[in-house]
């Protein structure tokens, strides 16, 4: 025992008293503040964040292409709970995270009732499921004093007439992703677009969001066509059937809609003339992939790969973003205090890095998470956006997806 002479052999002094090393532990800490770093401080109850997801039943993809992780989202929120608890020791502040996964045809509503219940509820809820189901989940009685951090949905809809208070959007919507591709487009001078759609909802969605970015950034569609592939097999016949599909006007790049992933791939040099294919396959618009490395990024990239074991996605960037600006709010504010770390997210004034090169904010107007997108080649990032020589009187930033005077959401106020 300690401050007693040991009795299994010769009688040595008592070790000293614990004081002097009390001492040492005052002076380490005087130490760490003289640099800047804070001390631990009493640990406070964690700050509850919940993940809740609605499974997607997805095509089979075809030529052995990788299918859509059963973890994707998850895995990211993971790494960002691991990341708030590394930052959060230092101010005395701990993270805990409970996820669900609902089937399809299950209730949504049933889960999350049940995650945010009880007196320790999570007031931060990452939600990666349809815009259906978020706005659902946005107007249940449940939701009241909840953040809902959208990682999933990338409806501009949510953004606009659709959107809710205390709905954040980590996920970039399509107004962004198309902005962002047709800058490139404008900025190369490829600003004649043949426009191929599939025949899904979401296809129609992304091309009437790309029409609206050509419209607004001085391109053109100058012609459109539509391709059902369902219960098709292209691998063989791909050649013949958009040779068909994109016949027509003078064109510099052909456009697809196809965010199912059932044709647009055999796309890629199938295409009557030899243009390059850009939309939702070809080059492609994204907040992150697997190429992108600028900016520390490849640190996050390697801690995802060791976690996950594959690589982080726009989905799987998200889901860390959403956890990691909860915990990056809780650190600076030194509180667990779920009403005080959504105010400040709320804030116009909060700011967070997101390992893209500059700091990133929520819109006051819609919730949206402005942020640079890339313009991504598998293996290589073509460009990033805001292209240079894309102004704004605020941010660059606000160039891509709904700008204030653009924007009918009023559940924000602005």
């Amino acid at each position: 025992m300690r401050g007693e002479t040991r009795r299994d052999g010769p009688e040595r002094p008592a070790r000293p008293p614990r004081r002097p090393v009390v001492r040492v532990a005052v002076s380490m800490v005087v130490s760490l503040a003289a640099f800047g770093v804070a001390a631990p401080a009493r640990a406070a109850e964690p700050v509850g964040i919940a993940y809740l997801e609605r499974r997607i039943e997805r095509p089979n993809p075809l030529n052995n292409e990788d299918p859509v992780p059963a973890d994707q989202g998850l895995r990211g929120a993971e790494l960002g709970l691991r990341d708030s608890n590394a930052s959060g020791r230092f101010v005395g502040l701990s993270f805990a995270l409970t996820s669900r996964v609902v089937e399809p045809g299950a209730d949504i509503r049933a889960a999350f009732a049940g995650l945010v219940a009880g007196q320790g509820k999570p007031r931060f809820v990452v939600v990666n499921a349809p815009a259906a189901d978020l706005l659902a989940l946005a107007d249940a009685p449940e939701a009241k004093d909840t953040v809902l951090l959208n990682v999933g949905a990338t409806d501009t809809r949510l953004r606009d007439a659709d959107c809710r208070a205390r709905v954040l959007h980590v996920i970039p919507s399509r107004a962004m992703l198309t902005d962002a591709l047709v800058q490139l487009l404008v900025f190369k001078r490829w600003s004649r677009i043949l426009l191929v759609s599939g025949p899904e909802p979401a296809d129609g969605l992304y091309a009437e969001s790309l029409r609206r970015s050509a419209r607004k950034f001085g391109a053109r569609i100058v012609a459109e066509t539509s391709f059902d592939a369902r219960g098709a097999d292209l691998r063989d016949s791909a050649l013949r059937e958009f040779a068909l599909a994109t016949r027509g006007p003078e064109h510099d790049v052909v456009a697809v809609a196809d965010e199912a992933g059932e044709f647009g791939t055999n796309l890629v040099y199938n295409t009557e003339a030899p243009r390059p294919v850009v939309g939702t396959q070809g080059l492609t618009p994204a907040a992150w992939g697997r190429a992108v490395e600028a900016w520390a990024a490849a640190q996050l990239q390697d801690r995802f790969r060791k976690l996950a074991g594959r690589t982080m996605d726009p989905t799987d960037w998200a889901g860390w973003m959403a956890v990691h600006t909860v915990g990056e709010a809780a650190v600076k504010l030194k509180s667990a205090d779920p009403a005080a770390i959504a105010t400040l997210m709320l804030s116009p004034t909060f700011e967070v890095g997101g390992f893209k090169g500059r700091a990133l904010s929520f819109r006051a107007w819609n919730g949206q998470l402005r942020q640079p997108l890339y313009l991504l080649w598998p293996g290589a990032v073509v460009g990033a956006a805001p292209v240079e020589g894309f102004l704004h009187r605020t941010t660059e930033l606000d160039t891509l997806g709904l700008d204030r005077p653009e924007s009918a959401c009023k559940a924000f106020g602005g």
